[in-house]
């Protein structure tokens, strides 16, 4: 029998998390939704990724931790890597987004953008003083 899982982040913010999930491919819906997993069985989330194959992919506040966590039917997970690759991609395109809304607030550009066969991604932000 398949059950829902909670996986921890560090995922404070929501803006940065829609915008890190659109720019992985995911459509995020916003507002109270079912997560479905097995046999339709669901559960409640903030956001939530509903998904053409396998159970569903969910987000929702955890008040004691400030932060969002992932609730998914984990049983059921079919995307095209596995989860804890999902989530290091995740927290990187969440990372990013947050560092390039900063800099942008603070006046810099983004001059230059690589990213490395590691994966890694490398800015280069400068600002012009008057």
């Amino acid at each position: 029998m398949s059950h829902f899982s909670t996986v921890k982040t560090q995922l404070r913010k929501k803006e940065p998390l829609l915008k890190a999930l659109l720019e992985l491919g995911y459509i995020p819906q916003e507002g109270e939704q079912k997560v479905r997993g097995y046999r339709g069985q669901t559960v409640r989330a903030e956001l939530a990724v509903k998904m053409p194959e396998g159970g569903d992919i969910g987000f929702r506040w955890n008040q004691n931790t400030k932060a969002y966590e992932l609730v998914a039917d984990l049983d059921l997970w079919k995307q095209t890597i596995p989860l804890d690759r999902f989530l290091s991609k995740l927290t990187q395109q969440y990372a990013l987004s947050t560092v390039l809304d900063a800099t942008a607030e603070e006046g810099f550009e983004v001059a230059e953008r690589k990213t490395h066969i590691d994966g890694s991604i490398e800015l280069v932000v400068t600002r012009w003083d008057s």
